[in-house]
């Protein structure tokens, strides 16, 4: 059931790739909620997954835009602009990608080569897109920006490698360019913390189910689920959080502030 919370509304969402990512999610709920935006992917992503079935399901266009290139990102901001008859309210970067991890290299083993890319594609693309919007003034006032990230990029967590660093440099990029958007148009930029998650992606790091069993037996409300989190972004893109900028936002049933729990406990 809708509530109707972002009627009205334009955005571009990154980064869905099949029914299991929380990007493919949120643009389900989006349009659940009343608002147009365009999808986009880099071309290599697109021919992987389903988006052209989303884009069917919710009267969407499909932009190809590789997010580490400036002149695709460009031209995607103008096109969507373009397309959606205005400026843009929202905007989801759920995009992330380690070439060591795929590679099986160690974190104290990495090609920096690979190193290079995972950075450019995680966390550079995320100030590219924000500053493809800022000079464009593609944005409008109140608008909102999301980021994914994860809780490693303050704690460690050996499988997820390099990863970490990423979404260090990525939460970073948030609050930096969230103040100049905040101060000169207000527009917010956020990025949510999820739990660990059974997507595509999440699911090339080493010992993924192991560790997400144990996420779920350390929060205290479970682990949120990639719906979960959809639900969550909506409020964000929503006018309900106008004051909400700058912030990385936990969103994992309370893993974050759990020392342990009776259930690790007994496990041990």
């Amino acid at each position: 059931m809708g509530y109707n919370l972002l009627k009205g509304k334009r955005g571009i969402i990154f980064g869905a790739l099949d029914a299991n990512s929380i990007a493919w999610k949120t643009a389900q709920t989006v349009h659940a909620e009343g608002a147009t935006f365009v999808l986009t992917n880099a071309p290599i992503a697109m021919r992987m997954g389903q988006i052209d079935e989303l884009a069917k399901e919710t009267g969407s266009e499909v932009i190809p835009a590789d997010a580490t290139s400036v002149e695709d990102l460009d031209n995607l901001v103008a096109k969507a602009v373009e397309i959606l008859g205005g400026k843009i309210d929202f905007v989801l970067h759920s995009i992330g990608m380690s070439v060591n991890v795929r590679k099986g290299r160690a974190y104290t083993d990495e090609k920096y080569d690979f190193t290079a890319k995972g950075w450019d594609v995680s966390a550079l693309s995320f100030h590219k897109v924000l500053q493809s919007l800022y000079k464009a003034d593609a944005m409008n006032e109140w608008g909102s920006v999301v980021a994914l990230t994860y809780m490693a990029a303050q704690r460690t967590f050996p499988d997820y490698n390099d990863m970490a660093d990423n979404k260090a440099y990525l939460e970073s990029v948030a609050r930096s360019f969230g103040y100049f958007f905040g101060k000169e148009k207000n527009v917010r930029v956020n990025t949510i913390s999820q739990s660990p998650t059974a997507t595509t992606a999440g699911q090339g790091v080493k010992g993924f189910d192991g560790f997400i069993s144990y996420a779920e037996k350390m929060s205290p409300l479970g682990n949120a689920s990639a719906q979960d989190c959809a639900d969550y972004t909506i409020t964000l893109f929503s006018d309900l959080t106008r004051k909400v900028t700058m912030q990385n936002l936990f969103h994992d049933g309370g893993f974050s502030n759990t020392g342990v729990s009776q259930e690790v406990i007994e496990k041990f």
